[in-house]
């Protein structure tokens, strides 16, 4: 990504791209997202409980993924700089993808060897934080294959595949809860390295990057730095950004916790309508995340179609409700059954939500000229999020939690969290009004 505001554009001669390799271009998407579904939803609130105890388990969590998202949203916008100016004989982007995967799996092997106990805690923050890193050396670079090699008429369908990549990843990492209870989480990290070695082949070794014929400005910190604050200067894309940020703070206030809630909330055996599915937590957060992901892809091919019909805010609206209501009803019932149909609910809501928010911010963009580095800004409202909404969640959760238990209310934790959520849900749905000049 170009930080430079005074950059112009490199020159590519960017060939036209078979389906073949279309699909080669994102397989990489495919294993990082399965990477982070794995981790995040079903390995690391396994980990934090059995490391930070019942009582501890909420702030155990969110003190881990704060750390971790602290690097992530400081090293991203880093690396994707650098590899601008990192030209080799294999490519600019390549040598990132190959260093920072085999690194990242170091990391995933070191977190499947940490022993879950309370002492351990400090090692495993340290080596989550080294994936982060990894993770993001990586993939910040990666981010740019597409507009460095597809060339314009294509970049929809190559979004497409991308889009199909990251969900499909997403469900194989969730998969990932139905065996954890088998075969462990130190295998289940194993095998997560092998998907990621996998995906990192099959985008290299089929993807030639083109040559480059101009070469960006020398890398400076102070414009990187004025590069990141620019943008805010557009009243649309500051509105754009905020909303999105509390949207985000609303998915991870849940998303973290969901296993914690299956477990004791709902409650096991997890039946649906009579049958029993599981009586593994993991597994049932997995249903319902499966569920998720369902609508999320049904609704995601058809919402960004329909805004640029009907415009985007009615999409926005519609999308953000759907996610809202379905967090509202979490806080009064506490059914398996329900909360695998509205999994699906919510689903259909989260997909059309990506799909549109995404639109819209490409809409408000202060300057074409820095395009990648604009988007790299409104990055952060995913980012950022994830250092303060699992904290703050989990502090209250085990606090709220405690005082449950005194007053007869032991879910009384739940409650508060699930609402808090549906807040920020609500206040970045409605706020999308204040953005200007978009339909």
């Amino acid at each position: 990504m170009e930080f430079t505001t005074s950059a112009t554009p490199l020159r590519r001669v960017q060939a036209h791209l078979s389906a073949f390799q279309q699909a080669m271009l994102s397989l990489y998407w495919f294993a990082t997202s399965a990477h982070w579904a794995a981790i995040l939803s079903i390995l690391l609130p396994i980990q934090a409980e059995q490391i930070g105890g019942a009582a501890f388990k909420g702030r155990t969590l969110g003190l881990i993924l704060a750390a971790g998202a602290a690097v992530s949203m400081v090293v991203a916008p880093v690396f994707g700089a650098l590899s601008d100016r990192t030209p080799t004989r294999w490519g600019r982007r390549h040598p990132w993808l190959v260093v920072g995967t085999l690194l990242n799996c170091l990391g995933l092997i070191w977190l499947a060897a940490i022993p879950a106990t309370r002492a351990a805690i400090l090692l495993y923050i340290l080596a989550f934080m080294w994936i982060e890193l990894t993770n993001n050396l990586a993939t910040a670079p990666y981010s740019a294959l597409i507009p460095d090699v597809v060339p314009p008429e294509q970049r929809g369908s190559a979004s497409g595949w991308m889009g199909l990549m990251t969900m499909l990843g997403s469900f194989a990492g969730t998969a990932i809860g139905f065996v954890v209870g088998s075969i462990g989480v130190a295998a289940s990290y194993w095998l997560i390295a092998a998907v990621m070695l996998l995906g990192m082949l099959g985008t290299v070794l089929t993807i030639r990057e083109p040559a480059v014929t101009r070469r960006p400005p020398p890398f400076r910190w102070r414009a990187l730095a004025a590069g990141l604050v620019e943008p805010f200067r557009s009243r649309n894309f500051a509105w754009v950004f905020w909303t999105r940020f509390l949207v985000v703070m609303g998915t991870f206030t849940v998303q973290q916790f969901l296993q914690y809630y299956m477990a004791d909330v709902v409650g096991a055996p997890f039946r649906f309508f009579g049958a029993t599915l599981t009586g593994d937590p993991a597994a049932a957060t997995a249903f319902f995340l499966l569920m998720l992901l369902i609508g999320a892809i049904a609704s995601a091919l058809v919402a960004g179609a329909l805004s640029d019909r009907y415009g985007r805010k009615p999409l926005v609206y519609l999308s953000g409700a759907l996610q809202a209501a379905v967090v509202a009803v979490f806080v009064f019932y506490g059914s398996f059954e329900l909360a695998i149909i509205l999994g699906l609910v919510f689903g259909l809501g989260y997909g059309a939500y990506q799909s549109v928010d995404w639109a819209l911010a490409t809409d408000v963009l202060p300057s074409l000229d820095d395009y990648a580095k604009d988007m790299g800004v409104w990055h952060i409202a995913i980012t950022l999020p994830q250092v303060i909404a699992t904290p703050i969640a989990g502090v209250l959760l085990d606090l709220f939690s405690q005082v449950g238990q005194r007053v007869g209310q032991p879910t009384l934790g739940y409650s508060v969290i699930f609402g808090l959520a549906t807040l920020y849900f609500v206040l970045g749905t409605v706020l999308v009004r204040n953005v200007r000049g978009v339909r």
